[in-house]
């Protein structure tokens, strides 16, 4: 399942160091699909363009403060993804609360990064997320699952797992997907390879696959959306670099 990208990751490992220029303007542009797609999954209303306009500081007409905080508090929550990174922390639950306050920040402050206290239902999925006296534990033993077990399969399921885990526990009011695609980023990105974009046009195939994992632990279909969108992405920068 991994053979491929595997082969395009060292391709890309062996054209390192990447040209500076070519590199921020890549980046940039997973930025703001990443920013623009994720949103548009849980129902933002930009488009492509509107976002980047609002990624550059303009206010676009017609549109919520909500849609316009979404987007900023996703590009920030992008950043600090990226910082972690570069210091090569390892996950813990501060580091999930902190971008989850990130993607809240301003829209919702009482909940921004602390723990939901009622009951939530995934809209249109079988799977029910745990009782909110039950998300502490469901926690710790996520991040146990993650130091243990998740260290000893491939970092491409280790990735597409931690989302498929938080998005199953569901542990915030709100945020949870956002939430969920950056951790799925952050850890391919920690591995050394490109952060994937979970398309809005296949929003109802990547919920599907999430909701199968959840009610049958079968998470093939999942991974697999994310082994095809990483190809996607390492051919971006494999065409360019």
């Amino acid at each position: 399942m991994f053979e491929e990208i595997d082969k395009k990751k060292l391709l890309l490992d062996n054209k390192r160091p990447f040209p500076q220029h070519t590199l921020k303007s890549i980046r940039e542009k997973i930025l703001l699909e990443w920013t623009y797609n994720s949103n548009a999954i849980e129902g933002n209303t930009l488009t492509l363009m509107e976002t980047k306009v609002v990624l550059e500081g303009i206010t676009v007409g017609g549109k919520t403060l909500k849609e316009h905080l979404e987007t900023l508090n996703h590009r920030e929550a992008i950043f600090y993804v990226e910082e972690i990174v570069k210091n090569k922390e390892e996950l813990t639950e501060w580091q999930i609360k902190n971008i989850h306050s990130l993607i809240l920040k301003g829209i919702d402050d009482k909940y921004a990064g602390n723990y939901r206290d009622q009951k939530v239902i995934i809209s249109g999925a079988e799977h029910k997320p745990p009782e909110p006296f039950l998300i502490k534990d469901e926690m710790e033993s996520f991040i146990n699952w993650y130091k243990n077990e998740g260290q000893k399969i491939h970092p491409v399921e280790r990735a597409s797992m931690v989302h498929i885990i938080f998005v199953g526990i569901h542990p915030f009011i709100d945020g949870n997907g956002r939430t969920s695609r950056l951790l799925l980023n952050l850890e391919l990105m920690k591995s050394g390879y490109p952060p994937v974009i979970i398309r809005k046009e296949s929003r109802l195939k990547y919920y599907n696959a999430l909701d199968k994992a959840h009610t049958t632990n079968d998470s093939e279909d999942f991974i697999n959306i994310v082994v095809e969108e990483l190809n996607t992405t390492l051919d971006l920068y494999l065409e360019y670099m």
